[in-house]
């Protein structure tokens, strides 16, 4: 499971012009249009510069994160809130229905109870999931449900989970789901190519998928929990960014292991790393285990401390999740009424 950076680029790609050094806390204005990454050719020297990874390091900083910050009463309702709206509303079974979908549609159209949003004074406020993600065959039931609503629709293409599918398949699928009007397109990497360290040969592969995509967004999913490293994590991170990903995702949700902070920490870094370099700003999405609110509060910390304000919209941080919605729906009826009601209390998407 090498992670050495020996592959030379060998191809006549052009150089995507960059900006000038930006520094990572650069104020961005909230009605900023974020430019989409272009992607920049292979550089193998930059992947160089940031493949040493110190693990000891990075679970110190996130056990610091998660210890310092305490956010309590209507603070917390706030955060959990931003949550929400950052949340990809996520159903991915082997016995999905067209049903299902639209259930999961309809509980991200409405996704509190009218006594909360009443409760927590929001009723003028839209405050939704960003997108629902489901597997291709859904799609256009999903785009259907959500018509008007201002809400995106994911699709996870790519012979996911596993994405060892010859890649001429795997572009059709991205195709296909882009047709049924998917603006948002979740692929897999082969993992194989990051252990063999075959870096030109990811990088024209997500290149290719980038192309496929068109219009809609790319979030490349690197299945952090199959990796092995840090190390790992950190170079398919850039390779990623590289050949052009609007998102970098740590999971599929289907690894024995999914999203972590100290993996989450070292992705967050990269996507510095590499705004430094290029001045693109790259968004993260944490998938696979992220399953009750205070979870999700420890991954907003991290996104405010590591990359600042402009992390916490739904254009640069998404979470991927099933379950998160009702734990959050039952913290903020706690938030009001001082008890936990049952699960079943509310609409499960």
């Amino acid at each position: 499971m090498s992670s050495t950076i020996r592959e030379a680029d060998t191809g006549a790609s052009k150089v995507t012009p960059l900006p000038a050094r930006t520094a990572a806390n650069t104020p961005v204005l909230p009605d900023h249009a974020i430019a989409r990454n272009p992607g920049m050719r292979l550089d193998l020297g930059f992947m160089e510069s940031v493949r040493s990874v110190n693990r000891s390091a990075l679970e110190r900083r996130v056990a610091s994160l998660t210890k310092r910050r305490s956010i309590k009463a209507d603070n917390q309702a706030a955060w959990l809130l931003r949550a929400v709206a950052c949340m990809d509303l996520t159903t991915l079974n082997s016995n999905d229905t067209e049903e299902r979908v639209r259930r999961l549609c309809a509980k991200a159209i409405n996704p509190f109870r009218r006594d909360i949003v009443e409760g927590l004074g929001i009723a003028g406020e839209t405050i939704r999931p960003a997108a629902v993600c489901v597997y291709h065959p859904f799609v256009a039931t999903a785009v259907d449900a959500v018509r008007g609503t201002g809400i995106h629709v994911a699709a996870v293409s790519t012979a996911f989970p596993h994405g060892l599918a010859p890649l001429s398949t795997r572009l059709q699928e991205i195709e296909a789901s882009v047709r049924d009007g998917a603006d948002e397109i979740d692929v897999v990497i082969p993992r194989g190519l990051v252990f063999g360290a075959k870096w030109q040969e990811l990088y024209n592969e997500i290149v290719s998928m980038r192309e496929a995509c068109g219009e809609a967004h790319l979030k490349v999913i690197l299945g952090t929990g199959d990796l092995a490293t840090l190390r790992n994590v950190m170079l398919a991170s850039m390779v990623a960014m590289m050949a052009g990903a609007d998102f970098i995702k740590t999971s599929t949700g289907k690894e024995s292991v999914n999203a972590t902070l100290p993996v989450g920490l070292a992705m967050v870094r990269a996507i510095r790393a590499y705004f430094e370099e290029t001045g693109y700003l790259i968004g993260f999405k944490p998938a696979g285990g992220i399953s009750t609110a205070k979870v999700s509060l420890d991954w907003l910390v991290l996104m405010k401390e590591e990359l600042g304000r402009p992390w916490l919209e739904p254009d640069l941080f998404r979470f991927g999740a099933s379950s998160l919605l009702t734990d959050i729906e039952r913290q903020l009826e706690h938030h009001l009424t001082g008890h936990y009601s049952a699960n079943h209390r509310h609409a499960m998407a």
